[in-house]
């Protein structure tokens, strides 16, 4: 386990080894202000050898950007103080953290302010919500960026923004959502234009050592076999815009990390987004389950190279440099301590993740 145990510097920021936390919607943070337990949850992962913690994804201000109860706001007053104790608890627990910055876009529920999008096109092609104006997307640009300077404040390590899963960045990147016809749609370039102002604007508003992390996939939450790239030299054309406006960090969502990206080669979506634009980054995917995840349910029939713990491929991707951090997810839910067992070989007594754990946070 000597890969994952070693430390990782971008920036301003060192980590102590290559496990990451991945950000995982919990909605427990009523009224959207994080309380005490949440400070515990995140600190109890830290505690236990967690390197990275990328919070639950957190709504910028902007009334559109919220959709789901219970889920936390990244500005007010009380939400800040909230998150200021989380912060406190994670870093003397030696973790270090930083918050995950969301919009999302044309997955809002029909109520009031309506959804809104690059052109009012939901994720299954049917008229959603309303287009954006270039007021609106200005607008949202400037959330991302007060929620970024907010972060730095409040003494988190670095930000990171979600980009993917057909959230509104998403939405913009992604040519099924993206009909527009003036400079935020077309072709690949000009889709990540939204992208990458918020990028810059985050970069501008934090400075040059505060690390800034990007989240992206293919999949879109219940179409799984969508493709916002669908050859390297696309996601090429995407991810370039958003290497030089500033982004760190490239943090590819897949559900299972072995999967090969594109054909003629085992490169997973980090190792591409490492290999085509220079920058470190973060691959995620089932590390750790024994079972397939898709669809809200499990499926027997799962295989991965090793079992439950899965560990061992990884790592020999992992010291291939096809990725440099490693986010575990539902495993982490049902173990907290997950990451001290896999670096020091306690693996093997893992519990095996059950949706049950969602309904506390233990």
């Amino acid at each position: 386990m000597a890969g994952l145990g070693e430390p990782f510097t971008v920036g301003g920021l060192t980590v102590r080894n290559r496990i990451v936390m991945a950000p995982m919607t919990r909605m427990k943070s009523p009224g959207g202000v994080p309380g005490p337990d949440v400070a515990e949850y995140y600190a109890r992962r830290a505690a236990h050898q967690v390197g990275l913690i990328v919070t639950e994804g957190t709504y910028v201000d902007r009334a559109a950007a919220r959709a789901y109860d219970g889920v936390p706001d990244f500005h007010g007053e009380q939400a800040l103080a909230g998150w200021s104790r989380v912060v406190a608890g994670v870093h003397a627990a030696g973790g270090r953290i930083i918050p995950q910055l969301w919009h999302t876009g044309v997955q809002r529920p029909g109520t009031e302010p309506p959804a809104e999008g690059p052109s009012g096109i939901g994720l299954d092609g049917s008229p959603t919500g309303r287009a954006m104006t270039c007021r609106d997307i200005d607008e949202t640009v400037a959330s991302f960026a007060r929620a970024a300077a907010d972060a730095q404040r409040l003494g988190f390590d670095g930000v990171e923004v979600h980009g993917a899963h057909g959230y509104l960045i998403d939405d913009f990147l992604w040519s099924g959502t993206n009909r527009r016809t003036d400079g935020y749609g077309g072709d690949p370039a000009s889709r990540a234009r939204f992208a990458a102002e918020i990028v810059r604007a985050v970069r501008t508003a934090v400075g040059p050592e505060f690390p800034v992390f990007f989240r992206l996939s293919q999949w879109k939450v219940d179409h799984y076999d969508a493709r916002t790239a669908e050859s390297p030299e696309e996601l090429e054309q995407l991810l370039t815009p958003l290497a030089e406006a500033g982004v760190d960090v490239f943090h590819a969502s897949t559900r299972r990390y072995w999967q090969p990206e594109f054909e003629g080669c085992e490169l997973n979506l980090a190792g591409w987004a490492r290999k085509l634009t220079g920058r470190p980054a973060v691959t995620v995917g089932s590390v750790g389950l024994d079972r397939q995840y898709g669809e809200g349910v499990f499926s027997e029939g799962f295989t991965k190279p090793s079992g439950l713990t899965g560990v061992e491929g990884l790592l020999d991707r992992l010291e291939r440099d096809e990725f440099d951090l490693v986010a575990v997810g539902r495993a982490l839910l049902a173990n907290p301590d997950w990451a001290e067992r896999a670096l020091n070989g306690g693996l093997d007594r893992a519990v095996p993740y059950d949706p049950s754990v969602l309904a506390t946070l233990n």
